[in-house]
Formats: C-alpha cells, sequence, structure tokens
C-alpha cells in the first residue's frame, strides 16, 4: 500500500452483505471490509483470532456461551479456536484484519465461504 484508502469509497463499491473484499495488507495480515446483514453461519479459525472493528451500524457476534454486542467505533478479537457467528439486523459496515489465506467460514464450508479479492 503506497496511497491512502477512505474506507467510505471502498464500502460503496462492495456488492452485498457478506462478500468480503481487500483493501490493503499490513505484513502478512489483510485488510478486508465487509457488509453484514443477517446472521452469517457458525464457525471458527483454528489457527488464528479474529478481529472485527464496526465502522457503522450495530453488530452482534454470537459465542456459544453468550452474544458480544458493537457499535461504531468499537471492536472485539474472537479468540482462536473460539466458535462464532456474526449477525446484524441492519445493514453493517465491518474492518477486519486477518492473516492471508484465512477463510471467511473457517473451519464450515458453506455458500457464503468467500474468494480472497481485492478492490
Amino acid at each position: 500500500m503506497d496511497a491512502k484508502v477512505n474506507l467510505a469509497e471502498k464500502f460503496e463499491l462492495l456488492v452485498g452483505p457478506y462478500a468480503p473484499r481487500i483493501i490493503g495488507f499490513v505484513n502478512d495480515y489483510k485488510l478486508q471490509i465487509v457488509k453484514v446483514k443477517g446472521e452469517f453461519v457458525w464457525h471458527k479459525h483454528d489457527d488464528t483470532d479474529d478481529f472485527f472493528l464496526v465502522v457503522k451500524g450495530c453488530l452482534t457476534i454470537q459465542l456459544r456461551d453468550r452474544d458480544v454486542v458493537l457499535n461504531a467505533g468499537e471492536l472485539f478479537v474472537v479468540p482462536k479456536g473460539v466458535e462464532h457467528c456474526p449477525w446484524a439486523d441492519e445493514e453493517t459496515l465491518v474492518l477486519l484484519i486477518e492473516p492471508r489465506g484465512t477463510r471467511n467460514t473457517g473451519d464450515t464450508e458453506s455458500p457464503l465461504t468467500a474468494t480472497e479479492l481485492e478492490i
């Protein structure tokens, strides 16, 4: 990355919910943005934590023992190996940080499994 990134402009390029796109890299970590609306899939990442930062809206990260509700400007890290399922009642804009090659649906095969694409 050698140019600044305007998050609002990048979010406008997303086609719909649960179609994350890479907007840059920090070392071997991808910076991804995603629109969330409705429920995702229960999954876990055995080898990495999962970082969520809500840019706009309200995101609930369901865990097996509790729900974590995040509003704009709040973040949460799901520890590796912990099952979780994000959802939002209304369209929510989220920044994700995770290692390159990390599948968005983790250990779960789903129609929502996305290919890593840059915008």
